[in-house]
C-alpha cells in the first residue's frame, strides 16, 4: 500500500479540465452524453482529469429530485459500483481518452441512503461513488440526502493525489487540511453556486489554496433552474492562491489549468505551514501513545 505525506510532490505537470456545464434536470442520460463531448474537448486539450459541477447528471433541482427520484438517481451496490446504461456514453468518454472523470450525482447507496457525490469514472471502464458530501446545505439538501463520513474522496493520476470536495464543503477549512494532511495535491470542489454566491467561492477557494500550498479547484454549474440559477466562474487557483486561470460567468465552457510540481515545491518552501501541522499532529500522536510500563501486572 502507498503511503502518502504532505512533502510528497509529484514529478511531472498534470492538465486538469474544469467542465463548467449546464444540465438539463432529471436526464441523466442527456447529461451524461453533454459530459462526453466535453471530456472529449478536454482530452484533445491534453486534459488527464476532467471534473463536472455538483449534482450534474441530474441537475441541481431538487424539487424535481424530490419529485421524479427514479429519473434523477443512479443506484451504487454494496461496493460503490455503479452499472446503470444512462451513463454509458461518458463512461465511455472516460475509457476512450484515458481520462478519470468526476461528476457530481444523487447516489442511492445499497443501504438505502442518498449521497449527494462524485462518480468516479476511470480509463478501465469502472463507475462507482468516490465521494459522497460531508456537510449538506440547510433545508432541502439537508433532508434529501445523507451526509458522507469521510475516509473516501482520493485518486491518484500521474504521481498527482486529489481530494474531492462537493460545494459547501469547501466552506470548512478543516475539510481541504484534511485532505491537506493526507497527501492531497489537489483540492476538487463540484459545485452549484447560484448568481451572486459564487463570490464566495472567489474566497474560500484560493484561501484553501494558499491555507494548504496546494492546488485548488472550483467546477462550478452555469445555468439551471430559473429560481436558483448557477453562475459560472470556475476557477483553478495555484498553492500560493493565485489565479491560474477562470470560467466566463454567461455559458459552458471547458477550462483547462496547468498543474506544475514545481510551483508546489517553491510555495511550500516559502510557506511552511503545511509541514508544520503535520509535525504538530505527530507529535500529538506520540503523546497519545500510552507508556508501557516494566513492573508488575
Amino acid at each position: 500500500m502507498t503511503t502518502h505525506t504532505p512533502t510528497d510532490v509529484p514529478v511531472a505537470p498534470l492538465r486538469l479540465a474544469v467542465l463548467q456545464a449546464e444540465a438539463t434536470p432529471a436526464d441523466v442520460a442527456g447529461n451524461s452524453r453533454l459530459a462526453a463531448r466535453m471530456v472529449t474537448e478536454a482530452a484533445w486539450l491534453g486534459a488527464r482529469v476532467a471534473v463536472l459541477p455538483e449534482l450534474h447528471l441530474c441537475g441541481y433541482d431538487l424539487p424535481t429530485l424530490m419529485a421524479d427520484a427514479s429519473r434523477c438517481e443512479v443506484a451504487a451496490d454494496a461496493t460503490g459500483t455503479v452499472t446503470d446504461g444512462r451513463l454509458d456514453a461518458l463512461a465511455e468518454a472516460a475509457v476512450r481518452t484515458g481520462t478519470l472523470v468526476l461528476a457530481g450525482a444523487a447516489v442511492r447507496r445499497a443501504d438505502g441512503r442518498l449521497a449527494n457525490g462524485l462518480l468516479e469514472f476511470t480509463p478501465s471502464g469502472s463507475v462507482r461513488l468516490g465521494y459522497a458530501k460531508q456537510h449538506l446545505w440547510h433545508a432541502d439538501e439537508a433532508r434529501i440526502f445523507t451526509a458522507g463520513t469521510g475516509g473516501d474522496g482520493f485518486w491518484e493520476v500521474d504521481g498527482w493525489r486529489l481530494g474531492g470536495a462537493v460545494c459547501y464543503d469547501m466552506s470548512f477549512a478543516a475539510h481541504a487540511g484534511a485532505a491537506a494532511l493526507s497527501g492531497a495535491h489537489v483540492y476538487v470542489c463540484a459545485s452549484a453556486f447560484v448568481v451572486g454566491a459564487e463570490r464566495r467561492a472567489a474566497v474560500y477557494m484560493p484561501a484553501r489554496a494558499l491555507e494548504n500550498t496546494f492546488y485548488s479547484v472550483f467546477a462550478n454549474a452555469i445555468g439551471g433552474p430559473a429560481d436558483r440559477r448557477a453562475g459560472g466562474a470556475s476557477a483553478v487557483y495555484a498553492p500560493d492562491g493565485a489565479l491560474v486561470g477562470v470560467a466566463r460567468t454567461d455559458r459552458a465552457q471547458v477550462l483547462v489549468g496547468e498543474l506544475e510540481p514545481g510551483r508546489i515545491t517553491s510555495v511550500r518552501t516559502l510557506l511552511r505551514m503545511l509541514a508544520e501541522r503535520a509535525e504538530a499532529a505527530r507529535s500529538a500522536s506520540r503523546r497519545a501513545v500510552p507508556a508501557v510500563s516494566g513492573g508488575r501486572p
